[in-house]
């Protein structure tokens, strides 16, 4: 069976981000965004859903994150699309609920082909070097641009570093669960026989 995998090149005017990603493969774990929060929260990503991923990333951020994290959204998202190809054997959903000491959340997803994206966590605004607003820019992209229906809600906490982290990792243990392959590997999951 052919292994699952895509590069992605994006440059703009703000950004520049290569990213690599197998979905068959627990190759390598490289992520240099030059934000190190984010950084941290697509380590984790990638280490809980036991993908090989790689992303190289830099921009703006003179200005602020913002462009950076969206753009590295859309990359990541376009490489799942890539990646999962025509999704023939593949489980489809996912769902995790995952707990970061005294933070809870809950991810569920379906690579269904159509975005949709519900965003429930309250992260108390604090300062500190990364605004947490935007993890909902990040996930709205990579979202988006992978068509994936995407529900994320955080239960209970209190640390925003513990929320965010909880999140990624549900959702990297969600992504692993909807990539597995089912016991028939040649049937699209859907009654429509395309995803």
């Amino acid at each position: 069976m052919k292994q699952r995998k895509a590069k992605i090149v994006r440059k703009t005017k703000e950004t520049d981000i290569a990213v690599e990603i197998n979905l068959d493969k627990f190759l390598l774990v490289s992520v240099s965004t030059t934000i190190g929060f984010l950084d941290h929260m697509l380590e984790l990503f990638a280490v809980h859903s036991g993908i090989g991923f790689e992303i190289k990333a830099s921009g703006d951020t003179h200005i602020d994150y913002h462009h950076l994290v969206e753009d590295s959204g859309i990359a990541v998202g376009q490489a799942l699309k890539k990646a999962l190809g025509d999704k023939k054997g593949i489980a489809r959903y996912g769902y995790f609920l995952l707990p970061m000491d005294e933070s809870l959340s809950y991810v569920a997803l379906d690579l269904s082909g159509r975005f949709y994206l519900s965003y429930e966590a309250d992260i108390k605004f604090q300062k500190s070097g990364f605004n947490y607003d935007l993890l909902q820019e990040f996930f709205y992209a990579l979202a988006s641009n992978a068509g994936i229906t995407l529900h994320i809600k955080m239960i209970k906490g209190r640390n925003n570093h513990h929320i965010a982290e909880s999140i990624f990792k549900a959702f990297g243990r969600a992504l692993a669960q909807a990539i597995t392959y089912s016991k028939n590997k040649k049937t699209v999951p859907s009654t429509k026989g395309v995803l």
